[in-house]
């Protein structure tokens, strides 16, 4: 029997497919050939749009993290915190593609950029504000627990509350690598002064390299090691 791929969801598009993806919607949301000063314009908002949509399910998940947390469920937050983890990773990734983006060809369509900064993302001010937010319910959970988090790295490394410090750090190390990936860049790609040149955004991105959302789980492993501690939160 042939199967029947009429569409039977409400929506715009020919198949289901699209009506659910909303496709047309989505891949109208570029500007279009007769718009762009530059080809490279499509390569620079697919980077930083599909950036945006991560950036939305990895503030989702550390939300529903969060939640997990408050509710005393520290292994259901630990694989909420690895997937978001994982999204970062992915964004981290497709910076890469900015290897075929040139310094002249990127400075030939900054015009149809006009002040427009990565500092101004949306998805990333959520991601900071959920992390913060994840932070104090973790603290909050140890207390409840009576555990200090200086005796976290001494615990059972099968221990919930062991498991869920590691995915913390876990996702702080990668909003890191994030940050130092773009951050090079912003030099290698946007022609940007070095850090320590005034009014550079380079300069604001190296500020940014050395923060970690939870300090303290980085304190006590420095202090562990003997290394100095990072810096605080952004």
């Amino acid at each position: 029997m042939k199967r029947d791929h009429s569409p039977v969801l409400p929506g715009d598009g020919d198949t289901d497919y699209a009506r659910y993806m909303r496709t047309e919607a989505l891949l109208d949301l570029q500007r279009r050939p007769e718009q762009m000063i530059h080809r490279d314009e499509l390569l620079f908002q697919v980077v930083h749009q599909s950036t945006e949509l991560w950036l939305k399910l990895a503030a989702a998940d550390l939300t529903e993290a969060t939640d997990r947390i408050d509710a005393g469920e520290p292994a259901a937050a630990e694989l909420l915190l690895t997937r978001a983890a994982l999204g970062v990773r992915l964004i981290t990734d497709q910076l890469e593609m900015f290897r075929h983006l040139s310094p002249a060809d990127f400075q030939a369509m900054q015009p149809a950029l006009g002040n427009g900064s990565g500092a101004e993302s949306p998805g990333w001010r959520q991601v900071q504000a959920v992390s913060r937010r994840l932070g104090r319910a973790f603290t909050d959970l140890l207390a409840a627990h009576g555990v200090d988090v200086s005796a976290l790295p001494a615990t059972d490394a099968t221990d919930p509350l062991h498991r869920l410090a590691e995915a913390m750090v876990e996702w702080d190390e990668r909003v890191a690598s994030w940050r130092v990936r773009h951050y090079q860049v912003a030099l290698r790609v946007g022609g940007h002064g070095p850090a320590g040149t005034p009014g550079s955004p380079a300069t604001m991105l190296a500020r940014l390299i050395d923060h970690r959302f939870f300090p303290e789980l980085w304190q006590v492993r420095m202090g562990t090691a003997g290394g100095p501690p990072p810096a605080g939160r952004p």
